[in-house]
């Protein structure tokens, strides 16, 4: 699934950009896709740091009312933002302000068709390129990437969650059903209980009424999780073989 973010403050430019993505879909093939319309660069930046939103594709009108698409850019890649960004502009005077952002196209409008999916097959092609998938979460003062396997486990505290990483503690703003909905796509993870979710590959050993990490940090089972669990963990390496 591809989530597509486009952002313009002209609906005709929006529902031909949508129209463009049906062509495109059905010329490629490309079912699994999502794409959610903004307004305003002041919408999609409000979503992105209230809501951890995360779009694979931008697609961002340069010129409009409020803060301009390439304010938004240069505001999203200061947050950890690496999506790909197709800049959709009606003048040329920002192209080379565009390679500072690393877009990797810009189309001027009226846009052609032609054009618009060989944009969509460089996003796509950057996207399937990136081998280690990585998580994105909203950390103090912007949003973060981290590889899956470098967190070792997750542990539930309150409205927070502390992820220990294999370099170092960060505790981060999260429900616990939210961040299992992130790294449940993972079939390294697994949830203990409602108040720890774990990496397989960094555990040690599954004992009795305790697990024990790679790291020398020890985990201690409720006793009515730690039978299910150890069924998980072992099913998980019985599966990979």
């Amino acid at each position: 699934m591809y989530f597509i973010a486009v952002c313009d403050d002209e609906e005709m430019e929006l529902d031909q950009i949508e129209e463009f993505m049906a062509g495109y879909g059905a010329a490629k093939k490309l079912t699994e896709y999502e794409i959610e319309r903004f307004a305003s660069a002041e919408l999609l930046l409000k979503r992105v740091r209230e809501e951890q939103y995360m779009p694979d594709i931008l697609l961002l009108d340069i010129f409009m009312s409020g803060k301009s698409g390439m304010e938004a850019a240069e505001e999203l890649r200061c947050f950890g933002c690496s999506m790909p960004i197709v800049f959709l502009t009606t003048s040329t005077e920002y192209a080379l302000r565009a390679y500072g952002v690393d877009a990797i196209q810009y189309l001027v409008k009226p846009l052609n068709k032609e054009r618009f999916f060989h944009a969509m097959d460089s996003a796509i092609s950057q996207i399937r390129k990136k081998s280690d998938n990585r998580i994105v979460i909203k950390v103090s003062g912007g949003i973060r990437q981290i590889k899956p396997d470098e967190i070792l486990y997750c542990e539930a505290q309150k409205n927070y969650q502390r992820l220990n990483l294999t370099y170092e503690d960060c505790r981060v703003r999260i429900t616990a059903g939210r961040l299992w909905e992130i790294l449940e796509r993972f079939p390294q993870f697994g949830r203990c209980g409602r108040s720890y979710i774990l990496n397989m590959n960094h555990i040690v050993s599954v004992e009795r009424e305790k697990i024990v990490m790679d790291d020398g940090s020890t985990i201690y089972l409720p006793q009515n999780k730690a039978a299910e669990f150890k069924k998980y963990y072992f099913s998980y390496y019985f599966d990979s073989e």
